[in-house]
């Protein structure tokens, strides 16, 4: 059978020359870092020339790159360590509605600490507006995390202006860019960001390896304690073979973003040019300004789950929401604070492209998707009329 891979945003296949550059520190160069002789000292240069790959792929200096084992401890680290090194400056943070559960829930742990926490909306298109970020911000206001690009909608968000914005009241701002980096540009410096999380698996390295990106100057409360790895902020031996590899992925990728760009962005269109030209068929996030390999949907009448499962059964991988959230069988949390009824965020779908795939695929796909979705309307009894329709909110359309 044909397998189709369109859940990129997921995760992604280890590119070969990252495994190349993996191997290595998983047989004869096995030392620890903070050891004293070939072994460790061999070690300690592949981390320090990975600091400096992922360094160049945002466009920030080495000694500002804190490698983690994922995005979302990165998202942890980021949220509950400043905001817990600033707590005697003012205990108010603000988030988007739009984030990832690493940083809601960090959020929620705050709270609990005594923090107070606003929640910024989204419009309808996913985007967070900088005026609501400015009228929020008060003289508690600590911290602000807006994500750089929604992994489930794929919206880019006007992270530029919100930092501008948050620098004028001194507030720090941290941007979730795992989604992002390594698929478009992200440069630290022009953002204006000062932490931003990144995890290698996006950018085709290996998975349990992320990093933050922290601004030199500031203070950050460690969530590990232990040894004095990563200048002391993140305690524990580093795992070498998997910050060798986000090193080479983040290499990789600052030299064929263009390329990949280029390759997926017409992909991409064709998918929503095609599928928002059908009925009750919906576009979420905005046409344009969205992750060049992100297309996502919400099908009226259909349950997410119910065309992930014939898909699977032809042989194509995707996803209804988030890679964390899909399997909770409930609204994405995102898709309802754009505004989106319950009942038709229930019907989301996400394709994500990546590098292996061929426009044969897309024609696959196209071919495809519309079966399903006759299919399951068929049986259907909201399509049919039957049972209550929730009323009001809706996705952007494109037709």
């Amino acid at each position: 059978m044909k397998k189709i891979y369109l859940d990129h945003v997921a995760t992604n296949p280890l590119h070969p020359d990252v495994l190349d550059a993996m191997m290595p520190y998983f047989k004869e160069e096995f030392g620890n870092p903070l050891s004293m002789y070939e072994y460790g000292l061999n070690a300690r240069k592949a981390i320090e020339e990975a600091r400096q790959k992922v360094a160049n792929l945002i466009k920030a200096k080495p000694a500002e790159i804190i490698f983690t084992s994922n995005g979302a401890e990165a998202n942890n680290f980021a949220l509950r360590g400043i905001a817990m090194a600033r707590e005697k400056e003012g205990k108010h943070v603000l988030v988007s509605r739009m984030e990832h559960h690493s940083i809601l829930n960090s959020a929620r742990v705050l709270e609990k600490s005594g923090f107070a926490v606003t929640y910024l909306p989204a419009d309808k298109n996913g985007v967070v507006d900088p005026d609501t970020v400015k009228k929020a911000i008060t003289k508690e206001t600590v911290l602000i995390s807006v994500i750089h690009a929604s992994n489930e909608v794929g919206t880019i968000e006007p992270i530029k202006e919100i930092a501008k914005i948050a620098k004028e009241q001194n507030v720090i701002v941290h941007t979730d860019a795992v989604a992002s980096t390594g698929n478009i540009p992200v440069d630290v410096k022009e953002l204006g960001v000062d932490l931003l999380s990144m995890a290698a698996h996006q950018f085709y390295g290996p998975k349990g390896v992320g990093a933050l990106y922290m601004r030199q100057g500031l203070r950050i409360v460690p969530l590990i304690y232990g040894g004095i790895q990563e200048s002391g902020r993140r305690a524990g031996t580093e795992n070498v073979p998997a910050i060798a590899g986000m090193g080479k992925a983040a290499e990789l990728a600052a030299a064929e973003l263009e390329k990949r760009m280029t390759y997926l962005t017409p992909l991409r269109d064709r998918i929503i040019d095609t599928f928002t030209g059908f009925d009750n068929v919906y576009l979420t996030g905005k046409r344009i300004n969205r992750l060049p390999a992100h297309a996502s949907f919400c099908v009226e009448f259909i349950e997410g789950e119910a065309m992930l499962l014939l898909l699977s059964a032809k042989g194509i991988f995707s996803a209804s929401g988030s890679a964390c959230s899909s399997k909770a069988l409930k609204s994405s949390p995102v898709l309802l604070s754009m505004g989106i009824p319950a009942s038709l965020a229930q019907g989301s779908i996400v394709f994500s492209l990546g590098m292996g795939n061929t426009p044969e695929d897309i024609d696959y796909l196209l071919s495809e998707f519309p079966l399903v979705i006759n299919r399951l309307r068929e049986i259907s009894p909201y399509a049919k009329g039957w049972g209550d329709r929730e009323e009001g909110g809706e996705c952007t359309v494109t037709k």
